[in-house]
């Protein structure tokens, strides 16, 4: 290879070099600038979140302000009640206290989103500029240490370049040595060569006269073989040290270069990835995810909070209760439900008789009278029933219209990509116009039929009763009813005075007596209100110390009766339950043991006295033994104890109703289950005991008489009518009328079927047989045969 040759190999391996190293310079400059733009992106996301919790933080306080004002409005009107006992007892209502709750959720919503609004700007944020901060001065020193690594590898760049320069100039050097040395062997064996041609040309044919010249010739030509000599040995030690000097540079080039490949190597494949990871990012996404957990932990804890609150709205509104509320109503303003006295007879100028004359001539023109009130009772009483079934079959139809299962919205919250599906689902709902407004008007429509059969039906029903007391006291003043005679005079014989010193109040022992006898069956007792007007007039009774129930009759209606039981425990000026032992009896809910809850519970009541306790055993065991039928009256210890709960503990003022009520529920429901291990026995608190025929057992004297078993009290339809048989001969009726019975007792027929009567139940029902099978008969859809019986 020629020397301009190697020359120009040398160029171009150098500007390859060169253009390698300038792309390596190239490469560290921008690796500076990505992390420049990483820092500026981190530190623009940093205060891009930043902005977002302060606005966020603002509509949250906004958002809170606008709930209190909304809370406080409706507040203001329910604090400016100038009836503030009013109010009070309102509260005890179930759409009331579906109100409350709904305004004391605005109010805990109000003060989470305060709340949440405080912890983005005084958490959260400062959070954000903390972690600001640090990245940026992080990545300061990070760049600090980035420049030194990048100086590090551009010195081992240069240092390589340095030793490939110096390889390169030995190595050259070496080459122009060899060839020198070489050229000097060449003129070496050129010389040599010369003075063997002549020395052999010279010898045969030389003179003796020459030989000086030859000698001369021969001693030059040994001088010039000797400087030849010279210059190759100087020539030689010259490659020889030029070599020695190349294999060195070499090996330093190499040496170098697979030192640099390996710190490019390190640099591009660890230290980069290491000062990225352990500089630039150090505790940046840590730092970052404990404030953005922070905003989960925030609106998580918001979301629970607001579940609890609905929660306890979604319980208030499944308790919304039409006839819990009435009977609630009508317990609180029982002065104004509570029919007035009766008018009394006013005599005229010294008239004293307040009866019915009943003597001739006037006793004839009474008898038709009565005749005629019978028969257009009778006529009158089908009509009416005719109509309330038509009102009852409205009512059911207006309840299924208005208890339609329409509210679940969860479809409008069922978002996709498209807009257009989220609108036709929102338009497809119950809130469209063609479906309101057609529901609106089948509605009113039906509410307009109802109300007209209502007012027909009760309008009918005041005439009856009017009538019904004509007849009934012409009836008794004429002796046209024996029954009805015999029944009053029984029923006069049992009225009984109450005793100031018995230990169970006679309105709870007549009351629970009858309910043990004749409706332990009777679905939804004590929660279904009864009639109003019967409860008042059985209350008065009892008021006047008679006992309305006593007897084995069982023609009263069973829920108001048990509406009287209740309503005299919620009357009581000190309750059952003292207040003073409220917190004491509330302490033992909490206990998970129901045993260990039972043990204190005896302990808090053993030191009320002792008729307490007994009147207490007496209705315990009784409520005990009535949910027994649970499966029958739908009255389990829970619902019982709902009923009763606040009725015989009320809770102080100064507490949360609702939460309070739940406890003392709890409570209630406890001593159910529980009578026996709560109170003490017979023998260590003597008195009245309930027992399971509906009678009292006295462990002292009983202070309310005779008492009358079960068996007694529940004979059965066919042995009264063997009894019957004994004293005289069945009836014989035709239907007017076809009926259905509405119970398991009632007989059903068609008009003109043959009935026999055995005797008269009540005044509007008959005991008798139709196809071989006992029951009872109403007495407006037959006709008796027999004149005399009527």
């Amino acid at each position: 290879m020629t020397s301009p040759a190697k020359f120009k190999k040398d160029k171009e391996i150098i500007a390859e070099y060169d253009t390698q190293v300038k792309e390596i310079r190239t490469q560290l400059t921008e690796q500076m600038k990505c992390l420049d733009q990483q820092c500026e992106l981190r530190v623009q996301l940093l205060q891009d979140l930043q902005d977002f919790f302060r606005k966020k933080a603002e509509i949250e306080m906004d958002y809170s302000r606008n709930l209190e004002k909304l809370a406080e409005r409706f507040l203001a009107k329910t604090r400016s009640t100038k009836d503030q006992q009013f109010k009070k007892d309102q509260n005890v209502l179930s759409p009331v206290n579906c109100w409350n709750l709904l305004l004391n959720q605005v109010k805990r919503e109000s003060r989470d989103h305060t709340t949440l609004s405080d912890i983005y700007l005084n958490n959260i944020i400062p959070r954000f500029v903390q972690v600001s901060e640090d990245s940026g001065r992080l990545f300061k020193k990070s760049k600090e240490v980035g420049q030194q690594l990048q100086d590090d590898l551009m010195k081992v760049l240069n240092e390589l370049y340095s030793v490939m320069k110096t390889y390169h100039m030995y190595n050259a050097d070496s080459i122009s040595a060899q060839s020198k040395l070489k050229e000097a062997e060449k003129q070496e064996e050129k010389q040599i060569g010369k003075s063997v041609k002549q020395e052999d040309r010279q010898t045969p044919r030389s003179p003796d006269s020459s030989s000086n010249v030859r000698i001369e010739e021969k001693h030059v030509r040994r001088s010039s073989v000797k400087k030849i000599e010279k210059m190759k040995e100087k020539r030689q030690a010259k490659y020889t040290e030029n070599k020695l000097k190349a294999i060195k540079a070499r090996n330093e080039y190499l040496l170098a270069l697979e030192a640099t490949n390996a710190s490019v190597f390190k640099y591009y494949i660890h230290d980069l990835s290491d000062l990225i990871d352990q500089c630039c990012d150090l505790g940046y996404h840590a730092s970052l995810n404990r404030a953005l957990r922070t905003f989960l932990s925030a609106e998580l804890n918001l979301e629970q909070s607001k579940h609890e609150g609905l929660d306890a709205i979604e319980n208030a509104v499944e308790n919304l209760d039409a006839t819990s509320d009435k009977q609630r109503l009508m317990e609180m303003y029982n002065n104004v439900f509570c029919p007035p006295m009766k008018f009394e007879f006013q005599p005229h100028m010294g008239d004293m008789a307040s009866q019915l004359c009943a003597q001739q001539p006037v006793q004839s023109e009474l008898v038709q009278r009565c005749q005629q009130l019978q028969s257009r009772l009778s006529t009158l009483k089908i009509e009416n029933e005719e109509v309330k079934k038509t009102m009852e079959a409205t009512l059911q139809t207006i309840q299924d219209i208005v208890t339609v299962e329409d509210f679940d919205v969860s479809d409008c919250f069922q978002y996709s990509n498209s807009m257009e599906s989220v609108k036709s689902t929102v338009s497809e709902t119950f809130m469209s116009k063609p479906s309101i407004a057609k529901r609106r008007a089948n509605q009113q429509e039906t509410e307009q039929f109802y109300f007209t059969k209502m007012k027909e039906y009760l309008e009918g029903r005041n005439l009856i009763t009017k009538l019904q007391a004509k007849h009934d006291l012409l009836q008794k003043t004429l002796g046209e009813s024996q029954r009805t005679d015999c029944s009053l005079a029984r029923r006069s014989s049992t009225v009984r005075k109450q005793d100031s010193s018995q230990a169970i109040p006679l309105v709870v022992e007549s009351c629970i007596r009858f309910i043990s006898r004749h409706g332990l069956q009777h679905e939804g007792i004590f929660r279904v209100s009864g009639s109003q007007v019967e409860v008042n007039d059985i209350k008065n009774a009892f008021e006047r110390g008679e006992d309305p129930l006593a007897g084995d009759q069982n023609d009263h209606d069973m829920d108001s009766i048990a509406g009287v039981l209740k309503l005299y425990f919620r009357g009581l000026e000190h309750p059952l339950f003292p207040k003073d032992i409220f917190h004491d009896l509330m302490a033992c809910v909490t206990m998970d043991n129901l045993q260990e809850r039972a043990l204190h519970i005896r302990k808090v009541l053993l030191v009320l006295p002792k008729t307490t306790l007994i009147i207490m055993r007496y209705l315990f065991a009784f409520l005990n033994h009535l949910s027994q039928f649970s499966e029958e009256n739908m009255m389990d210890p829970y619902n019982l104890a709902i009923c009763f709960g606040p009725s015989l503990m009320s809770v102080p003022e100064g507490h949360d109703q609702v939460s309070c009520q739940a406890h003392v529920n709890e409570l209630i429901k406890t001593i159910i289950i529980q009578h026996e291990n709560i109170f003490p026995n017979p023998r260590e608190l003597e008195g009245p005991v309930y027992s399971r025929g509906g009678s009292t057992e006295d462990y002292c004297d009983s202070p309310h008489g005779e008492t009358t078993s079960a068996e007694d009290s529940t004979q059965d339809v066919t042995t009264e009518h063997h009894t019957s048989d004994d004293e005289s001969e069945p009836i014989e009726a035709i239907a007017k009328f076809d009926y259905v019975g509405r119970t398991a007792r009632e007989l059903s027929f068609k008009k003109g079927a043959s009935l026999l009567l055995y005797q008269r139940a009540s005044d509007d029902w008959w005991e008798g047989r139709h196809n071989g099978i006992d029951g009872l008969i109403p007495h407006q859809y037959i006709v008796v045969q027999d004149t005399l019986v009527s």
